[in-house]
C-alpha cells in the first residue's frame, strides 16, 4: 500500500550495521554493540517519526513489549512519535500478516502529520513576560 512518501523523504536505519552469519537473527551482543552508531545516527537525523519495523528494533525503543500486542500503536516521547509495526518481510512468511502490515501501514501519514505540528509547536517562539 503507498502512504504517499517518496524515498529522499525517509531515512533507513538497522538496528545491527552487519548482517548475521546464515541470516539468522541478532544475537543481544550484537544488538548492544551496535546501539551507539544506531543513537547517534537518530541524534544527527533528528527525526520527526521513528517506525520501528520488527521485533529487534521495536524491543529497542519498546523494551518488554511484544510485536504482537502493541504493533499499530504509537507512543508520543523527547517530541517523537515512535511507531511499532510488523516487518513487511514477516508477510512472506505468514501470509495472514499482510493485511494487519498494510492497515498499520496506512497509519503512518497520520503521525507523521502529528509528529510535524508537535515540532512546529516546540519551535514557535514564546512570548516573554515582565512579570
Amino acid at each position: 500500500a503507498s502512504i504517499g512518501l517518496r524515498r529522499e523523504q525517509v531515512y533507513i536505519a538497522n538496528v545491527i550495521k552487519c548482517r548475521p552469519h546464515g541470516n539468522r537473527d541478532p544475537l543481544p551482543m550484537e544488538i548492544q554493540n551496535c546501539r551507539n552508531w544506531l543513537e547517534r545516527q537518530i541524534e544527527i537525523i533528528r527525526p520527526k517519526m521513528i517506525v520501528a519495523l520488527g521485533r529487534y528494533s521495536m524491543a529497542m525503543f519498546f523494551p518488554g513489549k511484544s510485536i504482537s500486542k502493541i504493533h499499530g500503536t504509537a507512543q508520543k516521547r523527547d517530541n517523537v512519535i515512535y511507531y511499532a509495526m510488523y516487518h513487511p518481510a514477516a508477510a512472506l512468511h505468514q501470509q495472514s500478516l499482510r493485511r494487519t502490515i498494510e492497515e498499520d501501514m496506512l497509519k503512518i501519514p497520520s503521525l507523521l502529520a502529528e509528529a510535524e505540528s508537535i515540532q512546529e509547536a516546540e519551535q514557535q517562539p514564546q512570548q516573554l513576560t515582565m512579570f
